[in-house]
């Protein structure tokens, strides 16, 4: 696990790097944007780091998740005297942050007392692992993981918009076919993540009424649905949705390759650490899930990756 952090620690000081310097300047504008939303990311940085630590919850940041964008989104769409595709990048955004947002309410993330609320099972299984013991090294976890290289991931995610904000071309019919599509992958996330919540309920108020765990219920995890084709559909989606994000800046600055690919080049492999750590949680609680590996693809169907 701690050469995955460093992993990702490392490709988000190299890969933004390489794609600034590779690339074309910033304009005046968009240098501005940059600017102000890199201040308003690090404030968000601070309090997520201050608040973890005081309070010893730190899904801070996961409550922000699918907050935040949507106010770095909806900033680029003002500073740009909302060009037209920027402002539908941002709607689309948008879209997405209260689709998330709900689910995420949901599961009890949020509360009258902002700072509380359900923290992610994983930290405190990573917060018990020996490499964590010291009350120090987890707080530089907190600072430079959690807090720093999230939040940063997070900006970097959006900055297709920035790239889009510095474009003469008009919008057309590439980018509402973009539209289209991201809006069928949040679709697609909302159907998984739906799925998930439906199977976990029952599993639990059977649980809590004394019921034996029979049937499908018996294996512990969700495997029917589009979770029958893919170990992880709601990721799948997620990673496809800002992949999409970013073709918007395909579209507006007529390059395939180009500085703003940096964030979702990133969230790939942040959903790769995720996941591993997630299956290697579900493998050690869930006898059959080995097997629910070697038949379903991880974040595509078997028939087309085997992994």
């Amino acid at each position: 696990m701690l050469k995955t952090i460093l992993l990702l620690i490392t490709a988000l000081i190299i890969i933004p790097t390489v794609a600034w310097y590779a690339d074309e300047p910033l304009t005046t504008l968009q240098s501005d944007m940059l600017e102000k939303v890199s201040i308003g990311m690090l404030l968000v940085v601070s309090y997520c780091f201050v608040v973890g630590e005081l309070t010893s919850n730190n899904s801070q940041v996961d409550k922000l998740w699918s907050i935040v964008p949507a106010f770095y989104t909806g900033y680029f769409a003002y500073a740009s005297d909302w060009q037209p595709r920027v402002t539908l990048m941002s709607l689309l955004t948008l879209v997405w942050a209260v689709r998330l947002t709900y689910n995420f309410s949901r599961r009890g993330a949020y509360t009258w007392k902002f700072w509380a609320g359900e923290e992610d099972y994983r930290w405190q299984i990573l917060r018990a692992e020996p490499m964590f013991k010291s009350r120090l090294k987890w707080a530089a976890f907190n600072l430079f993981f959690i807090s720093l290289y999230q939040n940063a991931l997070i900006l970097l995610f959006t900055l297709p918009a920035l790239m889009a904000a510095g474009s003469q071309k008009p919008i057309g019919l590439a980018d509402w076919g973009l539209a289209i599509v991201m809006l069928i992958l949040i679709a697609f996330e909302y159907v998984a993540d739906q799925q998930q919540w439906d199977y976990q309920t029952e599993k639990y108020r059977r649980i809590n009424a004394g019921l034996p765990p029979d049937g499908k219920y018996a294996d512990g995890f969700v495997s029917e649905g589009l979770w029958k084709y893919m170990r992880h559909p709601n990721y799948s989606a997620e990673q496809s949705i800002w992949i999409v994000f970013y073709c918007f800046s395909i579209v507006s600055s007529e390059k395939w390759l180009n500085w703003s690919a940096a964030g979702c080049i990133l969230l790939l492999l942040l959903f790769q650490g995720s996941a591993d750590f997630s299956e290697k949680i579900s493998a050690s609680k869930y006898p059959a899930y080995s097997g629910y590996q070697k038949t379903t693809g991880r974040f595509l169907p078997k028939m087309f990756r085997r992994d």
